[in-house]
């Protein structure tokens, strides 16, 4: 049976998908003693740290809350909390399943159905998607030629019907774009879908700034790398501005992309190729997708391509990615423009305010008189049915999107007034306040209400009241 033809369960079990990119959360609720070993509901073997006392109630609750901490610091890290064994240790309900085998199945599937095609070996781990999995492949007939094969499950984004998604898909070999990696072949089955592209031996421009090898897992490349060196001045002008051609190209054609980061830039022979550009039809989450739920400003996909090319600028300026965004403090800068354009995108006021386009951070003077030779006309071809149903499927992306970031800041407010409320100044307040209402219930205040419609009040006693004083506290008399 052909691999089109085959109908297989989605990866996580379950319709709709899960999104990935959501962190999860482990709280330590409690501990006891077992075998000499403290547990924590938790299946995480820890060393004692003490030969003696190891086991009183101090120590352990020391231990906890240590635990807690180290915890708290993985499910908030962005590489870490995406990471396959993470999520397997935290919610094994959801990520029970062999990932790699599944991939395999539905591979084998294909290269039955088009025996042209042949494995030279699994890339284990490359990428940061733990549904997402690679093979370098060839063509038979050009058996020199090296190139990448991607299984994925469907992501819980997908809103174009399968017949939309196939003809999308069909058509990704067509498009033509010196700063787009080119698709030699893309199809889908009804929940996955498997894409061949060129393998650059040079590797993607986080592996530039990283100093590391294409093949290597993700996690030993981007954790935590040994080098790291921002670009120089011209390449970080040239490769902008070609990026920022590309996102411009999508965009004009009605195309969502909304998957730029380092990774997924390619670099060969000083030219940068976006990859992935699949990824929006398939219903994906995004690399930033956490960040971007926070910031209600940045509600489409073309404002996630430029958050995204925030990012991606201070990356190649620095040499790695911000620690925390909102930045409003930048180290030097090679060239001053470069801070200008930065803050544009990833200063508080951009993320409050909303993101500049790409047609206008194209006339930035960090970009305006960077010239661009190339070689190949652009080419895409979209037929008009498809552009609406691109449309649909964008606006149905965009406002799922604005119903999550509602939700989000909703909590945020909720959480806010709670710590308020809850803090130990507000409890002060609220002591003194109950023993200011309590001090004046002796003396009432007596609205009098004359037939003029006049109204004077009586002061018992006669004070300043700062306090609010309630309505069941006042007396009215009409007279």
């Amino acid at each position: 049976m052909a691999f089109m033809e085959q109908q297989p369960q989605p990866l996580s079990g379950r319709k709709p998908p899960l999104d990935d990119t959501v962190p999860l959360i482990a709280v330590i609720e409690a501990s006891q003693s077992l075998q000499s070993h403290t547990i924590s509901g938790l299946n995480l073997p820890l060393p004692p740290k003490k030969l003696l006392g190891n086991m009183d109630r101090e120590f352990i609750a020391e231990r906890q809350k240590g635990l807690q901490a180290y915890l708290n610091y993985i499910t908030r890290h962005h590489i870490l909390s995406s990471c396959e064994l993470v999520k397997k240790f935290l919610d094994t309900n959801n990520y029970s399943v062999t990932y790699t085998e599944i991939a395999l199945q539905q591979v084998s599937m294909f290269f039955r159905s088009d025996p042209k095609w042949e494995v030279i070996e699994p890339l284990k781990d490359i990428g940061w998607r733990l549904r997402k999995r690679y093979f370098l492949v060839k063509d038979k007939d050009q058996p020199k030629d090296k190139q990448v094969l991607s299984w994925v499950d469907l992501g819980p984004d997908k809103f174009l019907s399968d017949k939309d998604l196939q003809s999308a898909m069909k058509l990704l070999p067509t498009l033509s774009h010196s700063n787009i990696s080119p698709v030699s072949f893309a199809t889908t089955s009804e929940s996955s879908a498997l894409v061949i592209r060129v393998f650059s031996e040079k590797g993607t421009l986080r592996d530039h700034i990283c100093k590391v090898k294409p093949k290597e897992p993700f996690l030993k490349k981007y954790c935590n790398p040994k080098k790291i060196q921002g670009l120089e001045q011209q390449q970080i002008r040239t490769y902008g501005r070609q990026i920022l051609e590309a996102l411009k190209f999508l965009h004009d054609k009605g195309f969502p992309y909304g998957h730029l980061h380092a990774s997924n830039v390619l670099i060969e022979e000083n030219t940068c190729k976006l990859l992935d550009i699949e990824n929006s039809l398939l219903g994906l989450p995004s690399y930033y997708r956490p960040y971007v739920t926070q910031f209600r400003k940045i509600n489409t996909t073309e404002s996630i391509d430029v958050y995204s090319f925030g990012h991606l600028l201070y990356e190649m300026t620095y040499g790695r990615p911000p620690d925390a965004v909102p930045v409003d403090q930048y180290p030097p800068a090679p060239f001053s423009s470069i801070v200008s354009v930065l803050q544009s995108i990833l200063s508080t006021e951009a993320c409050k305010t909303g993101m500049p386009t790409v047609s206008q951070l194209l006339q930035t003077p960090l970009f305006n008189d960077m010239l661009l030779f190339n070689s190949e006309k652009p080419q895409f071809k979209i037929s008009s049915k498809l552009k609406e149903a691109l449309k649909s499927s964008k606006e149905c992306l965009e406002k799922c999107l604005v119903e999550e970031q509602r939700t989000i800041h909703q909590h945020k407010r909720l959480t806010r007034a709670q710590s308020h409320h809850g803090s130990e100044e507000e409890k002060r307040k609220r002591k003194i306040l109950a023993r200011k209402v309590h001090k004046f219930e002796r003396f009432p205040i007596i609205m009098i209400h004359t037939e003029q419609s006049h109204c004077f009040m009586l002061n018992i006693m006669v004070v300043k009241i700062k306090t609010p004083v309630l309505v069941s506290e006042i007396e009215t008399v009409d007279v």
